[in-house]
């Protein structure tokens, strides 16, 4: 539904869409709290009233252009959450894995074995396609399609000699374009008692300061900094498009959906032109200081750089911006609806979705900044590129900065381990005026945290929203 909307009418299309953790666990604290009241209401019902009051604060916040609060939003914030989002997938592999030892061990230690196969070979993958073998189509083809490679490879090993006779768990399906446990897909929400619509309304807005970060920030990420677009972003829109799809997902009975990290950076990533800069001339091989002089660069260290540089490094130089690509994904979602597909489905084992979401956690800290902050703090500083920025700050701020980061991620996952894990979203939301209100206060210097934070897209995508600060 939602890559349909987005894609088609979407001002971003190259956000993907679709059912994230931070939802997951925001719906079952929903069920938890209300299936242990006396007299506990129709949950789909009581969820269909959260969505609609979230879907009108959502066509609110685009009427009055509340999303120019995004530029308050810095890497900090994105960070921060992206290593929550990346911790929750993790959870989420390992809850699945020892699901399966109420099965048996036999079929527990197989899916151990499937998820760790799929975890590695999908790494492997990716580190063939950075490597200098094969021709670049080879190379973008391993770093395009080799999760899914890795996915059907690993789900047919279940079925390979002994591994089969474990008979492990395999995903559940239901029935072609029908309702979980044969439901119809219209809920009736609006027979929900007149209190328990009034209890709806702050669950709405939890749910509303949610999607206005996770949604928002994984638009932004989709349009970093590393990428080189064209088309300009639209925030406001696509935020009253996401209250429609809110909606919607109420009256049907699904999760609602919104932007997915890391798939939505995943997806821009895939689209990335690599190309070579062009080379200048020894005549062109000069620059002006801010005082306006020439700087003629040498040409003896020129030829002796390009003589070092065995392969040349390839640079992003542009982006297919299209509406194809996650219509596309929406159409074989809709496919995989279809009863010869939901067998297919039904074929891979758990283990296999355990892994598939141990890569995406994985591979979504290796890309975050508080790791790559972490591996600078044991990098052999000997080792480390006398260009690297990080050396301009001192290694005291640099840890207290990273220190902070790990503490709001701490809270923000501690608390979804309570009993108080509806207001996770809260926590997020105030990530913000940390950054933008305390941590100025604390000793770092205005270049450190040039340095240590920044704005997470281009100042063409933020002047949506009103620019930087």
């Amino acid at each position: 539904m939602v890559a349909f909307i987005i894609s088609v009418i979407g001002a971003q299309p190259l956000t993907i869409a679709g059912v994230t953790g931070p939802i997951t666990v925001f719906n079952k604290t929903i069920y938890d709290i209300t299936q242990k009241q006396i007299n506990p209401p129709n949950y789909l019902w009581f969820v269909g009233w959260v969505y609609l009051w979230a879907a009108i604060i959502h066509w609110i916040t685009a009427a009055l252009n509340w999303c120019n609060f995004l530029r308050y939003v810095t890497l900090f914030s994105c960070d921060t959450f992206g290593f929550y989002v990346s911790w929750v997938y993790l959870q989420y592999g390992v809850q699945v894995i020892t699901r399966q030892f109420s099965d048996g061990t036999d079929g527990a230690f197989v899916a151990i074995v499937l998820a760790l196969l799929m975890v590695a070979t999908s790494f492997l993958f990716q580190a063939l396609s950075r490597m200098a073998y094969f021709h670049r189509v080879a190379r973008r083809f391993l770093s395009d399609y080799g999760m899914p490679i890795s996915l059907f490879a690993a789900s047919g090993m279940a079925y390979w000699g002994r591994f089969h006779s474990a008979h492990g768990t395999t995903l559940p399906v239901g029935g072609a374009f029908q309702a979980a446990n044969g439901r119809p897909w219209l809920v009736r929400f609006w027979e929900l008692d007149g209190k328990w619509v009034g209890i709806a309304l702050p669950f709405g807005v939890v749910l509303w300061i949610l999607f206005f970060f996770d949604h928002n920030v994984s638009s932004l990420i989709a349009q970093g900094s590393r990428f080189p677009l064209r088309k300009p972003p639209g925030f406001h829109y696509d935020f009253f498009l996401l209250g429609i799809t809110t909606f919607i997902a109420g009256l049907i009975g699904v999760p609602a959906p919104n932007g997915l990290i890391p798939q939505a950076p995943i997806h821009t990533n895939s689209l990335v032109v690599m190309g070579h800069q062009p080379k200048k001339s020894d005549q062109e091989n000069r620059t002006r200081t801010s005082g306006g002089s020439l700087v003629i660069r040498n040409c003896s260290e020129e030829k002796q750089s390009e003589n070092s540089t065995t392969v040349p490094r390839e640079v992003p130089v542009a982006v297919v911006e299209q509406r194809v690509s996650n219509l596309a994904q929406g159409v074989l979602c809709l496919v995989l609806l279809t009863g010869p597909f939901l067998h297919l489905l039904n074929l891979i084992p758990r283990g296999v979705l355990a892994g598939l979401f141990w890569y995406m956690g994985i591979d979504a800290l290796l890309g975050n900044g508080i790791t790559l902050k972490l591996l600078y703090l044991v990098q052999d500083k000997s080792l480390t590129p006398p260009d690297e920025p990080l050396r301009k700050v001192r290694t005291s701020r640099l840890i207290l900065f990273v220190l902070v980061q790990l503490v709001g991620f701490g809270a923000t996952f501690a608390i979804t381990q309570t009993v108080a894990a509806i207001g996770f979203p809260v926590v997020i939301l105030l990530l913000v005026p940390l950054r933008t209100h305390v941590i100025p206060k604390l000793p770092f210097t205005a270049e450190e945290l040039t340095i240590l934070d920044g704005p997470t897209a281009s100042p063409f995508t933020m002047e949506s929203v009103g620019g930087s600060l």
